[in-house]
């Protein structure tokens, strides 16, 4: 069988570049056709793209060489624009795009009504941006924690009648709490948490935060993040009942600063549990969560989606981002909080797991329950 055709709207951005990076050899899909706005439109993609996404390479010393192993016997070296499609011409964001799935990094301003018409013209859009996450019909989805969810997309075309569907990811900072989370919230249930972010530049897009606010600086306040990342969690640690999502009852409490580091967002993280364990046993937990996903062979799911470190100064960003390729979540520090049960540190890699690689990997999910086959 041959590659499903996909496009990518908003292709000239930092999280389109990524998706086309991540896009570029994978084993399922093709890079078709390439949209974005009117001042790219009818050139090609290497004239139109101002390359700014870094190599994703693995930290020293586990793989030494300059690429990243995505899953056994792949590994991909990523240098500038793929040659695949340089010589692609850009397109308008319009739904007669020759392919069947589209992947949106479009901003937040313009996703909303594109990606309805994407999705009412027979389009399956797999979202990065917030406009629909909280739509009560749309799956809000992080593979290895609420896979049932997709359930979601036969009532949304139902009542919206549409052919195709949208399915989105969750803000970059939700994506790695959520993952961490999830063991903890299975295994001993959270009634509260508090989270403190140190977000990477990247996070902003390109070209970002003005260099004289952040160089010797910390930004301690990041628009509309904190209601994220107090939010989307409920949505997504909820219950499917029914047509609907019975959301999570915890309560979050958080606080998003911007830092100097590229990429890779740390999060301190201090939980209340329902049951409290012996460090031991969380730590266990988390070290032995796998998710729904390993039977499945998706290309992009990381062997191991918590990787927990025992250093006491770890995780790092300039050493642990690349992780699992960019899609695993490393947490380190475990240890008992005096205030709340415990605390420990998290970091995931924004571009990758929180946004355009968790896009794919639902995009991956999607094919391999069946919702990608072109509709009748």
């Amino acid at each position: 069988m041959g590659k499903i055709k996909v496009g990518i709207l908003g292709a000239t951005g930092m999280v389109g570049q990524r998706f086309v990076q991540l896009l570029a050899d994978h084993p399922w899909f093709e890079i078709t056709a390439l949209a974005a706005s009117e001042r790219s439109v009818g050139i090609t993609y290497g004239e139109a793209c101002h390359w700014v996404v870094s190599d994703v390479r693995c930290p020293e010393p586990a793989c030494p060489e300059p690429f990243v192993p995505l899953r056994a016997g792949r590994s991909r070296r990523v240098e500038g624009i793929p040659a695949l499609v340089k010589e692609i011409v850009v397109e308008e964001c319009r739904p007669d795009l020759t392919c069947r799935l589209v992947f949106s990094a479009l901003p937040a301003e313009v996703a909303g009504p594109i990606e309805e018409e994407f999705a009412a013209a027979g389009y399956a859009v797999s979202s990065n941006a917030r406009n629909h996450r909280l739509d009560p019909d749309v799956p809000l989805l992080v593979p290895e924690v609420n896979p049932n969810h997709l359930a979601l997309i036969g009532i949304q075309r139902r009542r919206r009648g549409w052919k195709g569907f949208i399915v989105t990811n969750p803000n970059c900072s939700t994506a790695q709490l959520v993952l961490a989370l999830k063991p903890i919230w299975d295994r001993f249930g959270i009634t509260a948490l508090s989270v403190v972010t140190m977000q990477a530049l990247s996070g902003a897009g390109y070209p970002g935060v003005p260099s004289l606010d952040i160089l010797d600086n910390v930004i301690p306040y990041i628009a509309g993040e904190e209601g994220k990342l107090e939010r989307e969690p409920l949505k997504l640690l909820g219950q499917l009942e029914g047509a609907a999502v019975r959301e999570a009852e915890v309560i979050i409490s958080a606080q998003c600063h911007r830092v100097a580091t590229r990429e890779g967002h740390l999060e301190a993280v201090s939980v209340k549990l329902a049951r409290e364990p012996g460090r031991e046993e969380l730590v266990e937990a988390l070290q032995g969560f796998r998710g729904p996903l390993q039977d499945l062979g998706l290309p992009s799911a990381p062997e191991h989606p918590i990787v927990v470190r025992g250093e006491i100064d770890r995780p790092q960003p300039r050493l642990d981002r690349d992780e699992g390729g960019g899609m695993s979540v490393v947490v380190g520090r475990v240890r008992e909080c005096p205030v709340l049960d415990y605390k420990f540190v998290l970091l995931g890699h924004n571009t990758i797991r929180g946004a355009a690689g968790a896009a794919i990997l639902n995009a991956e999910l999607l094919k391999a329950q069946g919702y990608l086959e072109e509709p009748g």
